[in-house]
């Protein structure tokens, strides 16, 4: 069970982030030669009848793999991974949150990383048909587009000490 619930950052040979995946994976990418382990667990250990071996923590891949620039999808999940799951009129972590358009569609706001935010229902309808600005409301941060390693970093919190160089948090 530990080997699925425990998480593995997966970087590539130029120690860039790529990944997490589950420690059976990582195990399966050492053990197969395909990568290096850069951290462990110090608590925990994989045992077979024979060998014990440091759970990983962090693994770097041994062949660069060069990755395609993907932009990051614009999805109801990441715009809500985006705002750290919180309104982003009052701050509030609402259990039902709902999606704004911080220009309305009516007035040809687009369904895009700028236009789009997280939003409590008070807020959302308080705000209504209109803008922020003619609301008298203001976001919290301007909307834009996060990289992979921004969503990754929000969506494994808390993250490990030994995780946060690589993903630019130290």
């Amino acid at each position: 069970m530990l080997l699925q619930t425990t998480k593995v950052l997966v970087l590539n040979a130029s120690y860039e982030p790529l990944s997490i995946c589950d420690a059976r994976n990582a195990v399966l990418l050492l053990f197969c030669g395909k990568a290096m382990m850069v951290a462990s667990h110090p608590e925990h250990r994989i045992r077979t009848v024979t060998e014990s071996y440091p759970l990983p923590s962090i693994v770097r891949l041994t062949v660069f793999v060069q990755v395609e620039y993907r932009s990051t999808a614009l999805s109801r999940k990441n715009l809500f991974r985006r705002d750290g799951f919180r309104c982003q009129y009052c701050g509030g972590k609402e259990a039902e949150l709902t999606l704004d358009h911080v220009i309305p569609k009516s007035r040809g706001g687009e369904e895009s990383w700028e236009n789009l935010v997280t939003a409590c229902k008070p807020c959302n309808s308080k705000k209504g048909n209109r803008t922020p600005a003619e609301a008298d409301m203001t976001l919290l941060k301007k909307p834009s587009r996060p990289s992979h390693i921004t969503l990754m970093r929000q969506h494994y919190l808390p993250v490990s000490d030994e995780w946060k160089p690589y993903l630019f948090m130290s």
